[in-house]
């Protein structure tokens, strides 16, 4: 007798090493012999699932022939063999023919009362062969298997309906009665009993038995989660399911379900009826609150979850649920404490000061032989800690930072690199962490967050700035990454030449010219240039020209290129302004959009590209654009305070803001270059922000955006009907002029075909300038007409005859803001001293209702205007006297200059004198005329 392993070392064969196609195809006869070979009937189904797992192309014939095959063991007693048989029936049903033919053994398995085994796998695989077109005739079976004694017969009737409702809604939201029988039922009984029993017969634990106690019920989860399927488009019928399983939710055990699984999900839709109905947030937070208390760890965590999520939670409504995961952090179980932890991070985020309490027994974590805890505890520590704390943290990071993954390194190095500008006064020993684990191994996405990490503190900590730019000139030297090489060599372009001691900076970026590739070699050129062109020295302009020189040598055209026009800045002064200078760049996504429509018209190009089409923003809109889609914890840092939200306005908020326009302007453009009417119009100039024209709470919720085009004006509406028991159809809107001769006509309106449940449509209004040289304001007086049909909320099915109705909403501007792109300039007083031919200028007053401050009038003026505020003279520094600059292009291609004088008394308001001053006098005039 061999006692040796059945495995390759003993000789065995594997028998999945030599499985081919048509091998099993041939040996698919054992399926018609009598008596059936069980063992080897088995070896064979499992066979063709392997082949099936491996995608093995079966052809539709030799599927069909399989299949045909295969469905003769429904003779079969053995009830293995017959699982497996389901299992194969299930995987050929989408590739074989005339599978329907399988449905009459199907339903009587299904119907079987003695082998209940047969039941669940027969309706799973009944209804995966079913033709949408005639689940209507397994409704029958299908209702009175969901409501089955059974629980594996119940849930696999559940689970297929899952399948079933996105071919058939109508005829799943038929069962709805069964389904809420289904999650009342306790089902708990003899499946637990029998399940329990056997696994004490093998010797199991008290616990394992437990758990299938508790798992027995899961047809309640099940049951739920197709019963919020079935009602979602109904807030009310949503809002009556939370509250009819959750009971009172005191103590988290009065409420009808049992199964742990159902009630997370319940916690789940009870959030989803929070966000729909803020109303209806102390409801359902004292119902988050009671599930603390419920006996499942799985229902404390989602609870608690569910309560840090809150937007508006206040510290008192927190401190339960962070009590709860405070206890979590001790549990001997891993997943407990990770889960606890992983809540706790993401909750000191926004709210650090109600994290705080739990820094003793996070800090506990920091050496959990988990390192995924021990990641999560340490940034969590790295939000919530002091300044005094900083030193102690940054020992305990070293000690694991070798023992974790890139992933996890770049979590706590992004986390470091808040905790930089939130504590400024410990840059120098974060500044040596960092460059230390620069110089560790790991990946691009590890080493670019720690490059960006320094970036950071040497924009915002000029005290870091010379040690930051040292340790990055050091890593370059062995840089395996050409894009952060690249990075690295143009941060010291843009921030060397302002050091103290710019010459120490050059060697390092000459080495770059000598030792690596061609796109290297062109960035460490462009870097030397911003040396020659910025830095006051003469001695260094002239050793930086010899090593331009050298680079004109260069075996690359493009570095070549890029010295000999370095070489040409440096000698005349106009042409390193024009551009050598790094304060303002193009609006990338509109650059971007306009480049590629351009390229697109092939051989229809006729002129040049329109390079002053484009916005101009500055290198400080650039960067909070940049900021905006980095993770959330890095979006708070500009405003160098630890509470963002609390902190008062800043320079890079409006940044943020215009840079998010631009994107919203570039997406708006795609979209209606792709309707072919409005196409016609040529490229977008402007697109509004969104003008709210109803009510939020109202039936009907449309918001308007103004676009504006060289000869017209378009009208978007954008329309939500918030009934459920209707559809609107043939929307439109009526839009009706206040003067009709304002030189504005109507050509063009994209009505909304339908407008169903909480999906949302447009509406489209054109009007055209009858003089190109006229540039009107108007208000327009507006109606939505629509034809209503009732709809059976239930099942969404409208009537056939529907009845004309109209909704007023509220009256929309169009306003010489709207002929107005905003536009940087990086040097305000000399192109305003250009334009002095054209100018402008009228004194003007706002009364203290009006403007009650120079902020208030600063803020009224920008939005009056339309234009971008310069050098961060939207925040007035003085409170009693304060200039505004601001800068625009007109929409006939004029860039248009203004200058606004203020001062304020606590007693009459705001006086001002308003300067405009353009190429042409009379669009200067225009723009006054907008306050004016």
């Amino acid at each position: 007798m061999s006692y040796a392993k059945r495995d390759e070392d003993s000789g065995e064969v594997n028998v999945f090493s030599q499985i081919n196609k048509t091998t099993v195809l041939q040996e698919a006869r054992a399926f018609n012999d009598s008596p059936i070979n069980v063992r080897k009937c088995r070896l064979l189904l499992t066979k063709i699932v392997y082949l099936l797992s491996l995608g093995e192309p079966f052809n539709t014939q030799e599927a069909t022939d399989l299949f045909f095959n295969v469905i003769k063991l429904f003779q079969s007693k053995d009830t293995s063999l017959r699982q497996m048989m389901y299992l194969v029936i299930k995987e050929l049903s989408g590739i074989a023919q005339d599978v329907i033919m399988v449905t009459q053994s199907l339903i009587k398995d299904i119907q079987s009362k003695q082998e209940t085994i047969y039941r669940a796998n027969a309706i799973r695989a009944l209804c995966l062969i079913t033709d949408p077109s005639m689940i209507q005739g397994i409704e029958r079976i299908i209702k009175a298997s969901i409501v089955d004694k059974n629980p594996s017969v119940s849930g696999a009737a559940l689970v297929s309906s899952y399948h079933l409702f996105g071919a058939s809604k109508d005829i799943v939201r038929r069962w709805a009665t069964e389904v809420q029988e289904a999650a009342y039922a306790k089902q708990s009984g003899g499946f637990a009993s029998a399940a329990s029993s056997y696994i004490s017969s093998f010797g199991g634990s008290s616990q394992q038995n437990q758990a299938v106690i508790s798992t027995s019920g899961i047809a309640q989860y099940q049951a739920i989660g197709l019963l919020y399927l079935i009602r979602q488009q109904d807030r009310m019928a949503v809002a009556k399911l939370v509250q009819t399983f959750s009971g009172s939710g005191r103590g988290g055990n009065s409420g009808t379900l049992k199964n742990p699984a159902a009630v997370c999900i319940l916690i789940r839709y009870a959030c989803k009826v929070m966000e729909d109905d803020p109303s209806s947030a102390k409801r359902i937070y004292e119902l988050l609150e009671g599930y603390l208390r419920h006996k499942s760890d799985m229902v404390n965590l989602e609870a608690a979850r569910a309560i840090c999520e809150m937007k508006e939670a206040s510290a008192k409504e927190l401190f339960p649920a962070i009590s709860v995961l405070q206890l979590f952090l001790s549990s001997p179980k891993p997943t407990l404490r990770f889960a606890a932890i992983r809540i706790l991070n993401t909750l000191a985020l926004s709210k650090p000061s109600a994290v705080s309490p739990c820094n003793l027994d996070i800090e506990n974590l920091v050496s959990d032989q988990n390192r995924s805890i021990a990641t999560f505890a340490i940034t969590t520590l790295l939000k919530t800690g002091n300044e005094a704390s900083v030193d102690r943290l940054m020992k305990q990071i070293s000690n694991f930072m070798g023992e974790i993954s890139d992933e996890f390194k770049v979590i706590v190095v992004e986390a470091i690199r808040s905790l930089c500008l939130k504590f400024p006064n410990k840059q120098a020993v974060m500044l040596t962490f960092l460059s230390g684990v620069l110089r560790d191994e790991g990946g691009y996405e590890f080493k670019k967050a720690v490059v960006e990490a320094i970036f950071d503190m040497v924009r915002h900590i000029p005290e870091s700035k010379d040690a930051a730019l040292s340790y990055l000139c050091e890593f370059i030297e062995d840089c395996e990454f050409t894009k952060l090489s690249v990075r690295v060599l143009h941060m010291l372009g843009t921030e060397g030449p302002k050091t103290p001691t710019p010459t120490k900076y050059i060697r390092y970026i000459y080495n770059r010219v000598i030792l690596e590739n061609s796109i290297i070699r062109g960035a460490a050129v462009s870097a030397l240039a911003k040396f020659g062109t910025n830095c006051p020295d003469a001695s260094v302009k002239q050793s930086v020209k010899v090593l331009l020189a050298r680079c004109q040598d260069d075996v690359d055209d493009e570095v070549r290129d890029r010295a000999t026009l370095a070489l040409e800045m440096i000698k005349n002064e106009q042409l390193a302004k024009l551009y050598g200078v790094d304060d303002s760049t193009f609006a990338l996504p509109i650059l971007e959009r306009e480049l590629v429509e351009y390229v697109n018209l092939g051989s229809n190009i006729t002129k040049a590209f329109n390079l002053t089409a484009v916005p101009v923003v500055s290198k400080a809109q650039e960067e909070e654009e940049r900021r905006r889609n980095r993770p959330q914890e890095l979006t708070t840092v500009a405003a160098s305070s630890p509470h963002p939200s609390s902190a008062p306005a800043t320079p890079q908020t409006d940044h943020k803001s215009s840079g998010s326009q631009l994107d919203q302007q570039a997406a708006y453009a795609d979209a209606l270059s792709a309707i072919p009417e409005l196409a016609a119009f040529g490229p977008l100039f402007k697109s509004s922000a969104k003008v709210e024209v109803t009510e939020s709470e109202t039936e009907y919720a449309v918001h308007c955006i103004k676009h504006t085009f060289a000869k017209h004006i378009v009208f978007q509406f954008n329309c939500v009907n918030t009934l459920n028991d209707q559809l609107l159809e043939n929307v439109e809107m009526v839009m009706q002029l206040d003067d009709e001769d304002c030189g504005l006509v109507r050509v063009l309106e994209i009505p909304a075909p339908k407008l169903e449940y909480n999906v949302p449509g447009h509406i489209y209004v054109a009007y055209e300038r009858e003089d190109v040289d006229d540039f009107p304001v108007a208000s327009f007086t507006n109606t939505l007409k629509f034809v209503i049909k009732d709809c059976d909320p239930t099942t969404g099915e409208p009537d056939e005859e529907g009845y004309e109705d109209e909704y007023q909403v509220e009256e929309i501007d169009l306003l010489t803001s709207d002929y107005i792109r905003p536009t940087y300039v990086s040097n305000f007083d000399e192109e305003f001293q250009t334009y002095a031919q054209g100018e402008a200028i009228e004194t003007l007053a706002l009364d203290r209702e009006k403007a009650p401050s120079l902020q208030a009038a600063c803020t009224a003026i920008i939005d009056l205007l339309g234009m971008q505020p310069l050098d961060d003279t939207s925040l007035p520094r003085n409170p009693n006297i304060h200039t505004l600059i601001m800068a625009g292009t007109f929409l006939t291609g004029e860039k248009v200059l203004a200058r606004c004088r203020m001062t304020f008394n606590s007693s009459s308001g705001v006086a001002f004198e308003m300067a405009v001053r353009s190429q042409d006098a009379t669009i200067s005039q225009i723009v006054l005329s907008a306050i004016a």
